[in-house]
């Protein structure tokens, strides 16, 4: 059911234009499948978008909260961010405001999401809810947002800050009720409140506490996401002993592999791309050092970007040997399409 509101959700924002520019891209897709080769001639329906690399938390599998990035920091800028959408937003459909760091950090975050609320493009982001108090509450709403995914990760402090290092769960839960409050009172269904579990070995036996804390704060979803590990194949102490819950499967010899098999094709590669805070265009987002640059929208135009040599070729490496392309080894998502 709450993958069906989601979508109708999504639709109040289609058109004529907008599915006969999928149609192309999924036509476009399976051609390409088939034949071997890259085509595509269609914009991108959905994007990622990224407000900051700041964030006030210190994750341990995160690069932005280890401090760990090997490409410049900041914030991006609402005329910028105009310039990028201006150029894609009669295709656009979806537009996550994420990437790394805390979007709430950015002081013109929320500005930025009215204004792509207002070109009627549907509009999510991902947070640690740490700001998220009243004001920001009633912003937010006002913003129009449509979707809103907020870390949990733990139902005690004790056993949430063992991943939200430095974090604080009673500014989650306190600001998640402010949004909730808030909704009720603004006679509103937007945002969608989305509790987002990463299920890591710490916290694995809480996850019947996390889906009765959702029901009782009156969040519209709950999720259990897998977690990312780097340094997988010796083992690591986050990952989890449930099979479900574990990207990770252990072979005979104590050593641990990705479960995902990497089949020759990525359906983000053809509907979807990443946009860091300073205009760089990066395949997606398991590239977060941003190492496979494809564009800088501070010289060119998207569609230059999108449609270039260069994307191509990095489209048809996927088709030829993608277990080859280093952002790929750890990936779980590449190969999932729409049915």
């Amino acid at each position: 059911m709450s993958r069906f509101s989601s979508n109708i959700d999504t639709f109040r924002y289609l058109n004529y234009r907008k599915l006969k520019n999928v149609w192309s891209i999924w036509n476009s897709y399976h051609r390409s499948k088939n034949k071997g080769i890259a085509s595509l001639t269609a914009n991108p329906f959905a994007l990622s978008i990224e407000p900051t690399t700041a964030c006030n938390l210190g994750c341990p599998e995160c690069p932005s909260g280890l401090r760990k990035f090997d490409r410049n920091t900041g914030n991006l800028k609402p005329a910028f961010f105009d310039k990028i959408i201006s150029e894609i937003e009669k295709d656009l459909i979806y537009l996550t405001f994420y990437f790394q760091g805390e979007p709430f950090i950015n002081p013109g975050f929320l500005e930025m999401v009215k204004v792509a609320h207002e070109r009627k493009i549907y509009t999510a982001t991902s947070t640690n809810a740490h700001f998220l108090d009243e004001e920001n509450a009633i912003k937010t709403i006002e913003s129009g947002l449509d979707k809103l995914v907020i870390s949990l990760d733990g139902t005690t402090q004790e056993i949430y800050e063992k991943y939200r290092i430095n974090g604080q769960l009673d500014k989650v839960l306190n600001g998640t009720k402010e949004l909730v409050k808030w909704k009720k009172k603004l006679n509103v269904n937007h945002p969608r409140i989305v509790f987002q579990f990463l299920v890591v070995a710490p916290n694995e036996h809480q996850i019947n506490d996390a889906k009765l804390l959702a029901k009782e704060i009156g969040v519209d979803e709950i999720k259990f996401k897998t977690a990312q590990i780097y340094d997988y194949v010796n083992g690591h102490p986050l990952i989890p002993s449930i099979d479900k819950y574990s990207r990770y499967k252990k072979q005979d010899n104590g050593t641990y592999v990705i479960k995902n098999e990497l089949s020759n094709h990525c359906w983000r590669m053809w509907h979807s791309c990443v946009i860091t805070w300073d205009g760089l265009i990066v395949p997606c987002c398991f590239d977060k050092n941003a190492k496979h640059q494809l564009g800088d929208l501070k010289i060119d135009a998207f569609s230059d970007v999108w449609l270039s040599p260069k994307y191509f070729e990095f489209r048809n490496s996927i088709l030829k040997s993608r277990h080859e392309i280093d952002i790929c080894t750890n990936c779980t998502e590449g190969t999932k399409v729409w049915n």
